[in-house]
């Protein structure tokens, strides 16, 4: 039995940040050959970040990718390293992972299985590999895929493990997080370890990238699907792994597989100097749903902010139930310290919201500054007296008055040099029930892609964790409301939330029609008028800032309907 250490390295990277990601994967390289291991794995696109997009189209961004790879050989000696880069050939682009040994650069493998759904766009930029790839190790052979290669049935494991008789598959994956995806991940490898009885492992990238999200969660499977290791949700991680392969084949598996062609490399094993230290391979435990949302939250927002060279956020804080979940999500994200709040009443806000958002400002322990907007309102109203005589006050002045607190929000913004960060959540956007250059004013959604209901989950969630009422229970009871006009509620212009939420789900993340949604049990005309406002504000939500995103269909990055639109049920 041969004893073949592996370990995965699950880093943050940065889109274009050349050095700091080569950085990161020099120090992991030195780390793993520290433990003796045999191969260290990285992430799909470790050293460009990724996803790159239109970058990819810059043949110097390419060829500085390149350059650092060689850089990277330079500190292989002594160990396997897979590193995931783009590889430019014949003046072609592919999403590529290098094998590197002991200093040298032994092949380079090609993305067979390029995805071209949900956030997915890679067949604009890459041509797909034609070549399956196997590394043998002294005893171990491995074979190396990426991502979306092995959740196809027919993806080049099956041509490795057979054809090649690979007793380890290393997929280098970015796997971007939304609810349920790491279940849907293990269940997978699991399955694909067991089909084909051979050690898998998949390591994950994790990190915020503009509206995405990585979880990291990084998984080792044995060829029984026994899970051996996972890796940390959310941060980054080193997971290492002794695995027991046996010599020879245990299995007669068909050898004629149809598929890209096999290409075999017979590399001599590396000899450890000295004794190899004992490790024990560590599964961290998985989280449960709501922590596992609201850390991605933490981490998408934090990353989107340092990462674009902020060091300090503010929000408007209405004392309402959104602001104060962005409120709670930026201190975790980025420290109290880092926060600033804008309260901004008029003659509309209750004395319970003012109330709570200094209760909310004082538990969180953020620095706020109180601006009303009364004085500026009227200023607006005197100007324009003369254009609009004789008609009612109604939904433009309400507006107005968004606007009067994003343009206070902005200047702010400008003047200190802090992100805004907005406070609309998906339910809202998806109705419309916004105002442009208003609430919508801003760098970052942070709860963009969080509909209403779960909002209240999420806030429910927060005060358990901090095992304290840090954010009152009255922002949860109160009727939710803009204060725009005296004794508004959502509920004048909205259907409830508990009605909303789930037509919005069946509509938007499900592309569900009229008629189906009805069946469900919604009133027909209540279904009507949701999906109409849906159709109707396609233009407000192209002009939102990027949020995170947590659903498989967020605005924007997802689902991507035409404005100009005359199709309707």
């Amino acid at each position: 039995m041969n004893t073949f250490r592996i370990a995965l390295a699950q880093i943050n990277t940065t889109v274009g940040d050349f050095e700091g990601n080569t950085t990161k994967i020099i120090q992991s390289v030195k780390r793993a050959r520290e433990l003796k291991v045999d191969l260290v794995a990285f992430p799909e696109l470790t050293i460009c970040g990724y996803p790159p997009e239109d970058l990819i189209l810059k043949t110097h961004f390419v060829k500085e990718n390149l350059r650092q790879l060689k850089r990277i050989r330079s500190v292989t000696r002594s160990i396997s390293a897979i590193i995931g880069l783009v590889h430019r050939q014949k003046n072609k682009d592919y999403n590529a992972a290098a094998f590197l040994h002991n200093g040298r650069i032994i092949d380079i493998y090609h993305k067979i299985h390029l995805p071209n759904y949900g956030v997915f766009d890679e067949k604009r930029y890459f041509e797909a590999g034609t070549r399956c790839p196997v590394f043998s190790i002294g005893e171990t052979t491995v074979g190396i895929n990426i991502c979306e290669d092995i959740w196809r049935v027919d993806g080049p494991h099956k041509i490795q493990t057979r054809q090649g008789q690979a007793k380890l598959i290393v997929n280098l994956s970015c796997s971007p997080y939304h609810q349920t995806k790491l279940a849907d991940r293990e269940r997978l490898l699991k399955t694909r370890a067991r089909e084909n009885q051979a050690f898998t492992a998949y390591v994950n990238l994790v990190g915020g990238q503009d509206e995405l999200v990585f979880d990291g969660a990084s998984l080792i499977f044995d060829p029984k699907g026994k899970l051996i290791g996972r890796g940390r949700e959310f941060e980054e991680d080193f997971v290492v792994a002794d695995l027991n392969i046996t010599s020879g084949s245990s299995r007669r598996l068909a050898r004629n597989v149809p598929g890209p062609e096999l290409q075999e490399f017979k590399l001599r094993p590396i000899k450890h100097s000295g004794k190899r230290p004992k490790i024990k391979s560590v599964k961290s435990k998985k989280m449960p749903l709501l922590k596992e949302i609201y850390q991605a939250l933490v981490l998408g927002t934090r990353d989107y902010i340092y990462k674009n060279g902020f060091k300090k956020v503010v929000l408007g804080l209405s004392g309402g139930i959104d602001s104060a979940l962005v409120a709670a999500i930026a201190v975790d994200a980025i420290g109290a310290q880092n926060v600033i709040a804008l309260i901004m009443p008029s003659q509309f806000s209750s004395d319970e919201t003012r109330q709570d958002s200094e209760t909310i400002i004082r538990n969180l322990g953020i620095e706020f500054k109180k601006i009303p907007i009364d004085d500026v309102l009227q200023s607006y109203r005197y100007q324009l007296r003369d254009h609009f005589l004789g008609r009612s006050e109604g939904v433009a002045e309400e507006n107005l008055q968004a606007r009067i607190r994003g343009n206070l929000l902005m200047f702010f913004s400008n003047k200190s040099g802090w992100l805004v960060l907005t406070t609309g959540n998906k339910s809202e956007t998806g109705v419309g029930y916004c105002t442009l250059y208003g609430d919508m004013a801003g760098g970052f959604a942070v709860i963009k892609d969080v509909p209403k209901t779960l909002v209240y989950k999420l806030i429910d969630f927060y005060n358990k964790k901090m095992k304290n009422q840090v954010i009152p229970k009255s922002v949860s009871k109160r009727a939710p409301s803009a204060e725009l006009r005296p004794n508004q509620r959502d509920e004048d212009s909205l259907s409830p939330y508990r009605t909303l939420d789930p037509i919005l789900d069946a509509y938007v993340e499900k592309d569900k029609g009229l008629a189906e949604i009805i069946k469900k049990g919604f009133s027909g005309k209540t279904v009507r008028e949701i999906i109409k406002l849906v159709d109707n504000n396609e233009y407000k939500r192209r002009q939102a800032p990027p949020g995170v995103r947590i659903t498989p269909k967020s605005f924007g990055r997802d689902r991507r309907m035409p404005i100009t639109n005359k199709y309707r049920e």
